[in-house]
């Protein structure tokens, strides 16, 4: 979500679409501070424990009756948690908990599609798709059912002809 900042600047550099997938709370009193805490303590605590629950447990939905885990996804997440600087993923978190988008998004004026998995717990849905999904001018909201955070990887296919037909209308 971070890049929406880009668009409202007052020297804004101009988009003819933009996109927003699993993307973070529109305001941070929609998003769990008891989240942001365990994921700081999880990080200060083990580092390398926490990317490795994170991503085998609620960023695919692994943790789902009946989830097929991929273990190089899984790895796959850890390395990249594990090449971030530690500073740097803890101000991350604190960032996209406090941060408040709700004016941004009101000023967005181009199509702009949000993608979203009804069963993301990490971000859910309620706290950020279908509340930016409202704010957003010329938004159009996807809903993947059963789909979680990292719906990127999980739904990659679908994700993929969902963005093609988008940026072809």
């Amino acid at each position: 979500m971070y890049p929406r900042s880009g668009i409202t600047r007052s020297n804004p550099i101009r988009f003819s679409r933009s996109l927003s997938a699993s993307s973070l709370p529109s305001s941070p009193e929609y998003y769990c501070l008891t989240q942001q805490s365990n994921c700081d303590a999880g990080s200060l605590a083990d580092r390398s424990k926490f990317y490795q629950e994170l991503a085998s447990g609620p960023f695919f939905g692994f943790n789902r009756p009946g989830a097929k885990v991929s273990q190089g996804m899984i790895d796959w997440f850890w390395l990249q948690g594990m090449q971030a600087g530690h500073k740097n993923t803890l101000d991350c978190i604190k960032a996209f908990s406090e941060t408040d988008f709700t004016e941004d998004l009101k000023k967005f004026d181009v199509p702009t599609l949000i993608l979203h998995g009804d069963d993301d717990q990490i971000v859910p849905i309620e706290a950020s798709a279908l509340r930016a999904s409202k704010l957003v001018k010329n938004a159009k909201l996807v809903v993947y059912p059963g789909a979680p955070h990292g719906l990127t990887e999980t739904h990659k296919e679908k994700l993929n002809t969902d963005l093609l037909t988008f940026l072809k209308a």
